[in-house]
């Protein structure tokens, strides 16, 4: 029997790219986790907007189980029945006619960034090679996808960085105007920031962004990595805005905690997409696509996606009962399930303490930046249990004002 596996263990064998939670895991249920320990958590992070069915979903675990005792791998080489049933799913359901399969949000962002170069190549010339995206934006952590991203801190020591690459302030229609012309191969766009502070794009600048892509022979490409698959209230956000992008990509919450992503195009342009320009070893993997296909079943339903918007203000009206009695939060904002709550006074830039507080009290919470408490239950989360979640974190507050008041009474005149 091999030894036991703590917190401590990850320090020794990981790299330590990552600082995770002092507990670990180690099963769930719906909406609530438990650590090695036996400890209880209300899950407020799902994954970072994954498991948006919640852990262990009785169907999902039926599927895939039938799956394992099928088959599991083939590769690029052949095509296999999952993956073509989930590739005509996304095309009954969106505006899509082609799709490519991956395994994560970055390899599909990679891949539509990939393609509309080779697009733009193929109908205007090599020179048409310039991509437009915002200012604290993430699109994922390959070279190509973390330079697009245009966060310094995350391109710090990496250089040299690929090139022709724009980025403008988010929902600044001006400034979209004045970068996007015609040597612009492809603008790329989160309807709703996420690592950027939980922002939602305006109507009006997305509507912007197709004229001006329109305008000048570029591709508009949608990240929905993070709020796609039912988050916004819609399937997917850009059908909740009206405005249809010619690239459209989609991975976390697809297989609900299983590896798999998918970008969507057109004909048109999935065309320059020919034999060998393009792949992915695992990427349309039938386990994989067996979860997603479940996944979409599951979630494009009346009943999940109008249950988004009444956990919607069931979470912004717990939060503004929590603002009332300690009045922690500059602004609540976001989409659907996608809420950000940003901090002021004395919690400001202090929302990895209020995370790690929450913890404390069995709740599983993120931040979105320094500054921002990010708030991404399950789709399905039972009202008891977002009223529990918020219960915790409002007992997480008032505990840290507490002993911040404490701390500042002891300071010396």
């Amino acid at each position: 029997m091999s030894a036991p596996v703590t917190r401590q263990t990850f320090d020794e064998v990981m790299v330590p790219n990552y600082a995770p939670a002092a507990f670990v895991p180690v099963k769930g249920e719906g909406s609530r986790l438990w650590d090695q320990q036996g400890k209880e958590y209300i899950d407020f992070a799902s994954g970072i907007a994954v498991t948006s069915l919640g852990h262990l979903h009785p169907e999902l675990t039926k599927v895939l189980h039938e799956q394992v005792d099928r088959l599991w791998h083939l590769s690029n080489t052949f095509t296999n029945e999952p993956a073509l049933r989930l590739a005509r799913r996304l095309t009954e359901t969106t505006f899509a006619e082609k799709v490519f399969f991956c395994n994560s949000g970055a390899e599909a962002n990679e891949a539509a960034l990939k393609l509309a170069r080779r697009y733009a190549f193929d109908h205007f010339g090599g020179s048409k090679t310039g991509i437009v995206s915002c200012k604290q934006a993430f699109h994922g952590r390959t070279l190509f996808t973390v330079s697009v991203g245009g966060q310094p801190k995350y391109t710090e020591g990496f250089a040299p960085l690929p090139g022709d690459l724009n980025h403008i302030e988010f929902n600044n229609l001006e400034a979209a105007e004045a970068a996007i012309n015609a040597g612009t191969c492809a603008v790329i766009v989160e309807p709703v920031q996420g690592e950027g502070g939980v922002l939602p794009a305006t109507k009006a600048y997305l509507q912007k962004l197709r004229e001006l892509c329109d305008k000048h022979n570029a591709l508009l490409i949608f990240d929905e990595v993070q709020i796609g698959v039912g988050r916004s209230g819609a399937l997917y956000a850009y059908q909740a805005y009206g405005v249809t992008p010619d690239i459209l990509t989609s991975a976390k919450a697809l297989g609900n905690g299983f590896p798999v992503a998918a970008m969507l195009t057109s004909n048109k342009v999935a065309a320059s997409f020919v034999v060998g320009t393009h792949g992915s070893t695992y990427g349309g993997n039938p386990l994989a696509c067996c979860v997603a296909d479940k996944v979409l079943e599951l979630i494009d339903t009346p009943e999940v996606l109008d249950g988004v918007s009444k956990r919607h203000q069931l979470l912004k009206d717990g939060l503004a009962a929590i603002n009332a009695k300690h009045g922690v939060f500059k602004e609540v904002r976001g989409m659907g399930l996608l809420i950000g709550a940003e901090l002021q006074g004395a919690f400001h830039n202090k929302a990895k303490d209020i995370v790690n507080a929450a913890a404390k009290h069995g709740l599983m919470v993120l931040v979105a930046g320094t500054n921002v408490l990010r708030i991404v239950p399950s789709l399905v989360i039972p009202e008891a249990d977002l009223q529990e979640g918020l219960a915790r974190l409002d007992a997480t507050i008032a505990e840290l004002v507490t002993k911040a008041e404490t701390a500042k009474q002891a300071q010396p005149a």
